[in-house]
């Protein structure tokens, strides 16, 4: 993922749960709070989401979009989640991924981000929002898991 913006946040909670939430998108809107809705659109054969839509208002960016995901994880919970963009109407690129590595008391969580808008936007503004999206969901994954 080339000039992406990176933070991780360690969570007193198994992987595994972390991983629950990282996996139900209907639950999104409740603690990403950019995230306006969030649509599974197809899953594979194991469950797992494969494309889901979101309606996404991360000031300056607002959109609504379509993520493909790929489920690199562990039972225990562990792994990674990678998404790319598939459809988008402001976006060219949106790709991150969820690193969950266990810890002694809980679960460490790295999320990298990489956004590139169809409009031309400096560096610096594409920059804070990716970590505000990226602040923001880590704050309120940790929140959402730990309460």
């Amino acid at each position: 993922m080339a000039d992406s913006t990176q933070s991780s946040t360690e969570i007193a909670a198994d992987p595994a749960t972390v991983l629950d939430i990282i996996a139900d998108f209907d639950s999104y809107p409740e603690w990403a709070t950019q995230v306006k809705r969030a649509t599974v659109l197809e899953e594979d054969e194991l469950g797992w989401p494969v494309q889901v839509e979101f309606v996404l208002d991360a000031a300056p960016i607002r959109d609504t979009y379509v993520l493909e995901y790929d489920w690199d994880v562990t039972e225990e919970g562990t792994g990674a989640v990678r998404w790319h963009l598939v459809k988008s109407d402001l976006l060219k690129a949106l790709d991150g991924v969820y690193d969950l590595t266990p810890v002694q008391d809980g679960v460490k969580v790295a999320y990298s981000l990489s956004v590139d808008l169809k409009l031309p936007v400096l560096g610096v503004i594409r920059r804070k929002a990716e970590r505000t999206i990226i602040d923001t969901a880590l704050d309120g994954l940790k929140k959402r898991a730990e309460g």
